[in-house]
């Protein structure tokens, strides 16, 4: 992660370096270990004390769960754990009254939870969806066992292919449940036992959210109350009533909304324009249940960023393009790279509004209209932006990148697998000092003592089972005999009580004059077998006496 504050230096088209930069390096951390993208990301004084805190939706890689991370400066001030993956976050005002402190909302899977001083305050749920009346037949029949598994999801089959096997899909009028999808994931096998654990149990059909945004409700202060905007995988839109949480208004699209950009007022006038996986964007406005106008892209849109009244597009054609409200396109600008993600940067004490732009070979290029204010390089491709007030600081640019986290997860994975093979190896050699097995319980421990050349050499043999003893053991040590010299190199070990620890001592001379020192192995075996139980390596201390003589 890396944060970087705006100078006063006024001018444009330069690009950013030591020399000559608009831009002051303030924190850069390549173990942050945070993976999100921009949508993930915002900027709130969520206590109200002027202290601006940077909210993360963290997506966890790796198999690690997803989680809500509140910074304050470069530290991680709390953790919460997240059901699902975030899709979106956002601060909004709920309230007109004291104190103005902002809210929290993480959009995560089905619900959007919102946080009020960083306590959760309330989860929205999106409404279930009325099920495929094919599908419910089919489970009723199977609930009545008038139907076997393998009919069951032929005919599953045949209502998500719906439109014949070429042009078999997914996106059905009215798609299968999730428990339908899991059921034709499984083996011939499973499927029996599947469909009894499920059969009585309801059919439900949840959407989940795809992207988010804040609409003002009645008033264009900057600290005005807002409503919450929802895309969802039903190609809905939903805004929400900021303080009961109720649907105000539903618009549909003919496609799943990815990216969303507002302006205006619910109450008074408002344009809502969505980017859609169909590679289109529809422009909405009041009192409309469907697109007034539509504009259609030549490829995927990777962005959409509203710079005062004109909608600045990111595609995968490595470009950007400006279109008015209503559709007309003003302007392309080529990128030199694959654009990977786009915020928008907006300075208020100069009424500064442009398009931040992340590409592909390691830079941000930001742009007003069609003009490059500046080029900032980083240490590798940015997956994250976002700009503003950050602690006291106004003109933060908060950037995440990616590469260094995938070196470390690769390193930090090969580590934990050379430890496994380590740990897989000792056991299978009996290194350890520790018995791993239940048949045989032990511990051993030992302990040296003396200045040499004559050592003590004390072990601590403990049976730790709860009852049964354990009889019929030897001891057998190994070492360097042009080194040491051992009155007994293997004797047995007497009945071991459970729960109690037995010393059991022996004297080790050591027959060098250099000081020269070595490993002492001892074995711990069962009698008729040639596998030890276990074992321990003594570290013998130089011999002090010979050294003195």
């Amino acid at each position: 992660m890396a944060a970087v504050s705006s100078s006063d230096t006024d001018g444009c088209g330069a690009e950013s370096n030591e020399a000559n930069s608009k831009w002051l390096d303030a924190h850069y951390d390549p173990m942050a270990n945070i993976h999100t993208f921009s949508a993930c990301l915002a900027l709130a004084d969520l206590h109200g004390d002027g202290e601006y805190k940077l909210v993360v939706g963290d997506l966890g890689p790796g198999g690690q769960q997803p989680r809500l991370k509140v910074l304050k400066g470069p530290l991680v001030m709390t953790k919460s754990p997240l059901p699902a993956l975030p899709a979106a976050a956002a601060t909004f005002f709920m309230e007109p009254h004291e104190p103005r402190t902002p809210a929290l909302a993480l959009a995560s899977g089905p619900c959007v939870y919102v946080y009020k001083n960083l306590r959760p305050y309330f989860k929205f749920s999106l409404p279930q969806l009325p099920p495929n009346p094919l599908e419910q037949d089919l489970w009723n029949q199977a609930k009545e066992d008038q139907i076997d598994p393998l009919t069951l999801k032929e005919m599953l089959e045949s209502i998500r292919c719906y439109a014949g096997p070429s042009l078999c899909r997914e996106t059905a009028e009215e798609p299968l449940s999730v428990q339908s999808l899991s059921f034709l994931q499984l083996e011939l096998s499973e499927m029996e036992a599947f469909v009894n654990q499920h059969k009585s149990k309801s059919i439900k059909r949840q959407t989940v959210i795809t992207t988010m945004t804040t609409l003002k409700k009645n008033l264009a202060d900057e600290d005005a109350v807002s409503c919450l905007v929802l895309g969802t995988e039903n190609k809905e839109l939903l805004v929400l009533d900021p303080e009961a949480f109720t649907i105000l208004a539903k618009m549909s699209l003919p496609s799943v909304p990815v990216f969303l950009e507002v302006s205006g007022q619910f109450d008074v006038e408002f344009r809502l324009a969505a980017a859609c996986r169909n590679g289109n964007i529809y422009i909405m406005r009041r009192d409309s249940k469907h697109p007034k106008y539509c504009i259609e892209l030549s490829a995927q849109p990777v962005g959409l960023v509203r710079v005062h009244k004109i909608l600045v597009v990111g595609s995968t054609q490595d470009s950007l393009h400006g279109f008015t409200h209503k559709g007309k396109k003003l302007w392309t600008v080529q990128m030199p790279a694959a654009i990977l993600t786009m915020n928008l940067l907006e300075q208020h004490s100069r009424g500064l509004q442009a398009v931040m732009a992340g590409l592909a070979n390691g830079e941000v290029r930001i742009y007003r209209d069609k003009a490059l204010l500046n080029v900032i390089r980083t240490p590798d491709a940015v997956t994250s932006l976002c700009f503003g007030r950050y602690g006291r600081e106004d003109n933060t640019l908060i950037m995440t990148t990616r590469a260094m986290h995938r070196a470390f997860q690769t390193d930090l994975y090969l580590l934990r697998l050379r430890a496994a093979r380590t740990y897989l190896q000792a056991l299978e050699s009996s290194l350890s000092p520790v018995s791993t097995t239940a048949r045989e319980p032990l511990k051993l421990h030992a302990m040296v003592q003396g200045l040499g050349p004559t050592f003590k050499l004390t072990l601590h043999l403990q049976n730790t089972s709860t009852a049964r003893p354990i009889l019929g053991l030897l001891i057998c040590f190994l070492y360097n005999e042009a080194l040491y010299a051992l009155p007994r190199a293997f004797f047995k070990v007497p009945l071991l009580v459970p729960g109690l620890s037995y010393p059991l001592e022996t004297f080790v001379e050591s027959l060098s004059n250099k000081g020269i020192s070595d490993i002492i192995k001892v074995l711990v075996l069962r009698e008729g077998q040639s596998a030890p139980l276990l074992s321990a390596h003594v570290n013998m201390p130089g011999s002090e006496g010979l050294v003195a003589t």
